[in-house]
């Protein structure tokens, strides 16, 4: 399986994170080279057997948003499997490299399917049912070719029903890096998943959780 690192951090000032992303040369990656929506859903069986093994089994839909025009947006529809490192019980997981021990490290495989439809109820045939879904918009970046510590690394800037918050894949050293340069410290790392983020909000508005998603009337978030 390949391996995912990353982090996440918090944005708080847009507009500081726009000016440095421009210095750094980011550029937009992806299809369509914009913002995405992603409709997320996470399946599990009704004894919550794959969260308690830290698994994480989810169908993935995302549609580029339209910059203008009549084209109809392309969707994709993504599979992915995650899973810790070594033991799945455990709490915490490492590369075993000192560097990465502060990152989130799992283990992941991911392909493209025909559409969701079919694929649900393949699941809720083998007793696996959609119990979580989340929604959010996703604007990835790269740095240019000429910055080769960045190798690798993706930089996704992500507007949920929680907040903003930017996403660091790829080699320890890069995230690290790229955090510096983004104004951030080792401090400001998150390695809670949006799952954890959405429960902790509830809790601190005094909600009951359910899906995390955006309000009917609520428009797409700018940046």
């Amino acid at each position: 399986m390949a391996q995912e690192i990353e982090i996440k951090l918090k944005i708080s000032d847009a507009n500081a994170l726009k000016r440095s992303l421009k210095r750094l040369g980011a550029r937009l990656v992806g299809k369509g080279k914009g913002c995405v929506h992603e409709w997320n859903v996470i399946f599990d069986s009704s004894d919550g057997r794959l969260a308690k093994h830290g698994q994480l089994l989810r169908i993935r839909t995302e549609t580029p948003q339209a910059k203008g025009g009549n084209a109809q947006p392309v969707q994709r529809t993504l599979l992915t499997f995650k899973r810790l490192l070594g033991d799945a019980n455990a709490t915490s997981v490492s590369t075993g490299a000192e560097e990465s021990q502060r990152h989130k490290v799992r283990e992941e495989l991911e392909l493209e399917v025909a559409g969701a439809v079919t694929l649900t109820k393949i699941f809720e045939g083998l007793g696996l049912h959609g119990w979580f879904r989340y929604e959010k918009y996703r604007t990835t970046f790269r740095l240019p070719a000429s910055s080769n510590w960045s190798k690798g690394l993706l930089i996704e800037w992500d507007e949920t029903p929680v907040g903003a918050f930017l996403e660091l894949e790829g080699p320890p050293p890069a995230i690290d890096r790229a955090a510096q340069e983004l104004g951030f410290s080792t401090k400001d790392y998150i390695v809670k998943n949006y799952l954890t983020l959405y429960v902790e909000e509830c809790r601190r508005r005094g909600r009951e959780p359910r899906d995390m998603v955006f309000e009917v009337a609520k428009s797409r978030p700018r940046k």
